[in-house]
């Protein structure tokens, strides 16, 4: 009993002084100046059997404290206000949605721009394809993205007290990669569930999705993919932003035509090097309301958050496929960045 005693008083030493550097790491945060504020929620997913966990991005004012969100050993994080006064007044509101294996600390440098423009930005972490928490079998039932941001939805409309700072009446959505077809879907675009079927029988489409599924021994022969084809349109969702959107080919080109509303669809790259697995000119063509433009000198994955000096040597050390921090190579990410930023903001801005 001595020893637990002793062990006891020990662990509560190093558990004080744990608190205790918290506490001063937390008072020598420096105020926040700027006007991105930062702050979660959670909403409860039927889909999911459980809740789903999302970041909200808010227009603010000076006070609070500066965080970093997201940012790890590869990527760089981006400040933002904890505890930072919202502006008055409502909102338009921007849901994104991350690409699969993303999450939503990836996008702080669309979002805080968003946030400064006067936008409430909020970002689900859909279970399953998350950092941390993905898998191949997850990956495949494309149905739950969609499913996800309605639930979202949701949430944020049935409890109007919580969310009186968001504007209802203008919703859109940006989505990335994976996150793209669930923009998508929540506009009506419909899978073609035979297509998804047979998505990796013969071609890897120029990405790494079917070596990932082969890798963990998923062959889409061996589930039953039909509630891919279902309708997951949400009609709250007025205004759409969609940049290189996965599984774009098996979408139907029926559902495509009756899209209604608004949509800028980008690609990321030159003519000719957009992997055909999420070259979305053909089903731009297709929307009635879609504007298509190409971003130039880039690459899938320059959407992702700028990588620090370390970060692609990092990647190589973990045995990661795809080339997460490369870029075209004419151009900065940081560059391209701004771009996108630039044409998604005036778009949602113009549109809501």
């Amino acid at each position: 009993m001595s020893n637990l005693r002793g062990f006891a008083k020990i662990a509560g030493c190093i558990a004080a002084l744990g608190l205790s550097g918290w506490l001063t790491y937390e008072v020598t945060r420096p105020p926040y100046t700027g006007a991105a504020g930062i702050t979660y929620g959670s909403a409860p997913a039927p889909v999911r059997g459980g809740n789903i966990d999302f970041h909200i991005w808010y227009p603010a004012t000076a006070g609070g404290k500066t965080v970093t969100v997201g940012g790890n050993g590869v990527f760089h994080g981006t400040p933002a206000g904890r505890g930072a006064p919202m502006q008055d007044g409502q909102f338009p509101l921007v849901i994104i949605s991350h690409g699969a294996g993303g999450n939503a600390g990836q996008f702080g440098w669309i979002a805080s721009d968003l946030a400064e423009a006067g936008f409430v930005v909020v970002l689900p972490n859909h279970p399953g394809t998350t950092s941390g928490n993905a898998s191949a079998e997850a990956a495949i039932r494309v149905w739950e993205r969609p499913a996800d941001v309605s639930a979202v939805l949701d949430h944020i409309t049935s409890t109007p007290d919580e969310f009186a700072f968001v504007d209802t009446d203008r919703i859109s959505i940006l989505g990335f990669s994976a996150g793209g077809y669930t923009a998508m879907a929540t506009a009506g675009a419909r899978v073609d569930p035979d297509l998804l079927q047979r998505f990796c029988d013969d071609t890897d489409h120029g990405m790494s999705d079917c070596a990932f599924l082969a890798r963990f021994g998923v062959d889409l022969h061996d589930y039953d993919l039909s509630p891919a084809g279902q309708d997951l349109r949400d009609p709250r969702i007025k205004t759409a932003v969609i940049i290189d959107p996965g599984i774009v080919e098996t979408l139907t080109d029926d559902s495509l035509a009756a899209i209604n509303i608004p949509m800028l669809v980008l690609n990321l790259g030159d003519a000719g090097t957009v992997p055909i697995g999420v070259d979305a000119k053909h089903a731009a063509t297709q929307i009635p309301n879609a504007t298509y433009e190409m971003v130039n000198d880039a690459i899938h994955f320059s959407f992702l958050a700028e990588c620090k000096p370390k970060g692609a040597a990092i990647l190589r050390n973990e045995n990661e496929p795809d080339p997460l921090c490369d870029d075209a190579g004419g151009r900065s990410r940081a560059d391209i960045h701004d771009d996108l930023s630039d044409r998604i903001v005036r778009y949602l801005a113009a549109a809501t």
